[in-house]
């Protein structure tokens, strides 16, 4: 099948947006370099004022729909508003981020300013005669307090407005001592993980998959946590996101990989019956030139057969670099590798475009299996999917099963693999070579004991 021929206009979008991203990083870096010389000029002169930084959602996709041209026309009205409301210097730090320096400001100003600018985000932007909604979030970050440096006031800022995103459209956070703590967190976990690989401290677990047909263990997916002294077992949901941001996740992966792969050649040397050992990626990974390489050289070192190794990516990544994933996603499928698809379901890429990627499995949105408990309606939402998934011979798992209810839905929905806490807790990989390829009931007792470690 050729993946390409109904991706002819997304693709020129895509380069049309990467082309445009690369001359506004050229174009904006002397406003960089101005700002972090303002930054810190504010920082060390020991004056009392708040630093704004304010995010444009969405603009790839702005862009797409609207062209090049007029989404330039469109920043440079929202640059024009915000230094008339402002009365500050605006810089244009980086791609569509902005910042703004209210010296003298104090919080709650800030925090009434930033309010206005949301306000006005609320409305339209007219350009050329075309009306166009776009959303912003932004951070605020006082000082001196917080932060020392123009970097660590970058870091608060940032994390700010992350918060802001998960708010919803158009908010304003300040950061404060909550969000303090998690900065410190995440601190405290990008230096443990600096020398975690070194010294082994990875644990890596994986998670069974029953088929529903059979009542057989089929599948697993490898799972990894961390134990730092005074936070506890971090999971790899929290400490792979700081890893992308510290620039460790390359080698966390690749260290994943290779143990992915001594999974599977222990499995194919007991001679254990099982379809696959899936591996979720971060999409950092389809940006490193080496990755296609890696993945080879671990299947040939390990003599992985085809279809033993299994990827799995968030549909999340697929808004990022769609031809980049695309092509790539192909060359992992041509060398054997089962490509899995996370998230499916949860919107953030067209239905039509997950159809045309090379996928072979789909994993559904979790957040449908959860919603199974209070919301009657996500009952439909998944028939509607695992029929689809069905009709297109494709495998679909759902995770994150618990209750009996769950089950009861998901099978009747006809969705034959699932995966949770309900079957099986993590296992180590010595408890995976047991359960793999044994029925639930034969498995029963040992999984028994695998729950009652957990619950001590």
């Amino acid at each position: 099948m050729n993946w390409f021929h109904k991706k002819t206009t997304p693709v020129i979008q895509t380069e049309t947006v990467a082309q445009a991203a690369e001359i506004t990083a050229s174009e904006s870096k002397p406003e960089r370099d101005a700002c972090l010389k303002h930054l810190s000029q504010v920082i060390s002169s020991g004056e009392r004022g708040a630093v704004l930084k304010l995010h444009i959602d969405n603009f790839k996709r702005l862009n797409q729909v609207f062209g090049y041209e007029y989404c330039e026309s469109l920043l440079e009205q929202i640059l024009t508003y915000l230094k008339e409301v402002t009365g500050k210097n605006v810089y244009h730090y980086i791609g569509v981020e902005y910042m703004i320096i209210l010296d003298r400001y104090t919080q709650g100003q800030a925090l009434e300013l930033a309010e206005e600018i949301a306000g006005r985000f609320d409305h339209v932007w007219k350009v050329t005669g075309t009306d166009c909604l776009c959303s912003a979030q932004m951070g605020i970050c006082s000082y001196p307090g917080h932060a020392s440096s123009p970097d660590q006031m970058l870091k608060c800022l940032d994390l700010a407005v992350i918060k802001a995103e998960e708010d919803g459209p158009n908010q304003a956070v300040v950061f404060d001592s909550a969000l303090q703590k998690q900065l410190q967190r995440r601190q405290t976990i990008a230096l443990y993980l600096s020398t975690a690989l070194e010294k082994e401290e990875v644990e890596v677990r994986y998670r069974p998959t029953l088929h529903m047909d059979t009542g057989i263990f089929t599948r697993a997916e490898l799972y990894m946590r961390v134990f730092i002294k005074g936070l506890g077992l971090i999971g790899a949901s929290e400490f792979l996101p700081v890893a992308e941001d510290s620039g460790q996740i390359r080698a966390i992966e690749y260290y994943a990989l290779e143990k992915a792969a001594q999974c599977i050649l222990s499995l194919l040397k007991a001679d254990c019956k099982f379809e696959s050992i899936a591996l979720p990626i971060s999409p950092v990974l389809f940006l490193q030139e080496d990755f296609l390489d890696e993945v080879k050289r671990v299947m040939d070192t390990h003599h992985i057969p085809k279809g033993k190794l299994a990827l799995e990516i968030q549909e999340s990544a697929l808004t990022m670099a769609y031809l980049n994933i695309n092509v790539m996603l192909q060359q992992l499928q041509e060398m054997g590798v089962e490509i899995i698809l996370n998230e499916f379901g949860s919107g953030y890429s067209g239905i039509s475009s997950i159809l045309e990627l090379p996928v072979d499995t789909l994993k559904l949105e979790r957040l449908f299996v959860w919603q199974l408990e209070t919301n009657p309606k996500s009952r439909h939402i998944i028939e509607g999917l695992v029929r689809m998934a069905r009709d297109l011979d494709i495998t679909i798992i759902a995770e994150g099963v618990e209750t009996e209810n769950q089950v009861r839905i998901l099978t009747e929905a006809g969705c034959n693999y699932q995966q949770g806490f309900y079957y099986s807790p993590t296992l180590g990989k010595d408890t995976l070579l047991n359960i793999l390829g044994t029925s639930l009931t034969d498995s029963h007792q040992l999984l028994a004991e695998e729950k009652d470690k957990m619950s001590r």
